[in-house]
């Protein structure tokens, strides 16, 4: 359907407003300090738990049950048994979910009573409709991919999910193989809900995994789709800080929520004065955003002074915003500094270890680790010291250098993913490094995993700054609306 010459696409959530089947369903696995672990997991966004355990006696399982059980009554989470229709009944679970050879759910929910849940694991249209005429609560269906916590026999993947979506009523747990960058694929063809298991639980640090899988679901999400907040100073010219962070969310289609840490008397020339935030007011702005607003990512920019930095990595840390992407600000387009000394030191030593994805250019990469960087490898090695430094994940932006594409360099502590597009000659540049990092943080979201996030990010960045605007007599601001709509 299209009108005024712009295309509309219909958007239909299928989610099952009254149901609690839905979100991160986490999988509990065999492994040690397994509540801590699901707690963690619980934090970063799991909304159901369900207790599979086939190791050991029965009195271990029990007692390993009643712990997570008990957990799971203090976080308000669903908790649900696997296959032990007899252990659900004991531990009184919220719930149980039963594979095809482990029962049947009509006698399951007789014995459990009416307000308990009733899941089966179905692999075909067949098996799924069987299970929805039983009236059971909700589907587990799969695998969607090859998984390593159980041998596969039935695959039928993304693809056959999205067949047999229109003819199930029922919330579907997409099961088997699924990561934070499979996992959008997965919730288009129609999950309510993705199960995971070694994705979260085996991860060094739970709660962010569980934070990136929650994440996707956003995507099916009606406009404004995601929360952001920037974090960062004014720019009286409009052309980057905080203005630019405001443009590029709202022009990608989130809610824009800021934080000023400074007032710039700026223009596209260059600043000629700086005013910063009292420490205490950043914080005060902080409480007033993160206690009311569902916040989803976090961009932070210009920092200002040390005083600046301790209050927002303080507020971060105990408001757990686990999606933050910090944009080490530090000289202006002009050449003024925007940072002090000490403010570096605060942001290597309290801001990276909560840093979801650290994006500097060439020059603060420099000022970051001390060493001079001249070519790509001189960005990856860039790229592992600051990932040695806390940063969970590093972009590297190499439009510094003067030849060759403009590449940036990714490094996520495993492997080095490199994205390049034709080098743009321009001075109307001014907001570039801003418009990244909250388009970025914007994709984050909507539901984009990481590396989506930035290569989107990287397609906007690019077009805005072909389309710079020559505003003023210095260095022109990129052109957010078009290039917003040339990209989306």
């Amino acid at each position: 359907m299209s009108t005024n010459g712009r295309t509309l696409r219909l958007v239909v959530s299928r989610e099952k407003q009254d149901s609690v089947i839905r979100g991160l369903y986490l999988v509990t696995d065999g492994g040690e300090r397994l509540a801590e672990r699901v707690e963690a997991a619980i934090d970063g966004g799991a909304r159901v738990v369900q207790y599979r355990n086939k190791e050991g006696n029965a009195e271990t399982r029990l007692a390993i049950g009643q712990e997570i059980r008990e957990l799971c009554a203090r976080r308000g989470v669903p908790f649900i048994v696997n296959d032990d229709l007899e252990l659900a009944k004991t531990l009184q679970a919220d719930g149980l979910h039963l594979g095809q050879e482990d029962g049947d759910p009509r006698e399951a929910r007789r014995i459990l009573g009416p307000g308990r849940l009733i899941g089966v694991s179905t692999h075909n249209l067949r098996e799924a409709l069987e299970a929805q005429a039983a009236g059971v609560d909700y589907l587990g269906f799969g695998a969607m991919y090859p998984t390593s916590s159980k041998e596969v026999e039935h695959l039928p993947g993304p693809e056959t999910l999205a067949a047999i979506r229109e003819q199930i009523a029922l919330p579907i747990v997409a099961i088997g193989g699924i990561s934070r960058d499979n996992g959008g694929t997965v919730i288009d063809a129609g999950a309510d809900a993705l199960a995971v298991i070694s994705a979260v639980l085996a991860a060094p640090d739970p709660a962010l995994a569980a934070a990136e899988l929650s994440l996707l679901f956003n995507r099916r999400a009606a406009p404004p789709r995601g929360s952001v907040l920037t974090v960062a100073g004014s720019d009286s010219g409009g052309g980057a800080g905080i203005q630019a962070d405001l443009k590029t969310i709202t022009l990608l289609g989130s809610y824009g929520a800021s934080v000023l840490t400074a007032l710039t008397a700026q223009n596209t020339r260059g600043v000629s004065g700086i005013h910063g935030v009292p420490p205490g007011f950043v914080a005060e702005q902080l409480d007033a955003v993160l206690s009311d607003i569902p916040i989803d990512t976090v961009k932070t920019g210009m920092l200002f002074s040390a005083e600046i930095g301790a209050a927002v990595a303080d507020k971060l840390a105990e408001y757990r915003r686990r999606i933050t992407v910090v944009d080490p600000v530090m000289v202006a387009k002009g050449g003024a500094p925007l940072v002090d000394r000490s403010a570096v030191g605060v942001l290597k030593e309290q801001l990276l270890p909560l840093t979801y994805l650290l994006t500097p250019n060439i020059p603060e990469a420099e000022r970051l680790t001390g060493m001079t960087i001249a070519d790509e490898e001189g960005m990856q090695e860039a790229a592992r010291r600051l990932h040695r430094l806390g940063a969970r994940n590093v972009l590297v932006k190499g439009g510094h250098l003067l030849s060759g594409d403009s590449v940036d360099i990714f490094f996520d502590g495993a492997a080095f993913h490199r994205y390049a597009t034709p080098r743009i000659l321009s001075k109307n540049t001014h907001g570039t490094g801003c418009t990244y990092a909250s388009a970025i943080a914007t994709f984050l979201a909507q539901g984009e995993p990481l590396r989506e996030a930035i290569g989107h990010a990287k397609q906007f960045i690019t077009a805005a700054i072909r389309l710079g605007h020559p505003l003023g007599r210095g260095h022109g601001p990129v052109n957010h609306i078009m290039a917003a709509q040339e990209t989306t």
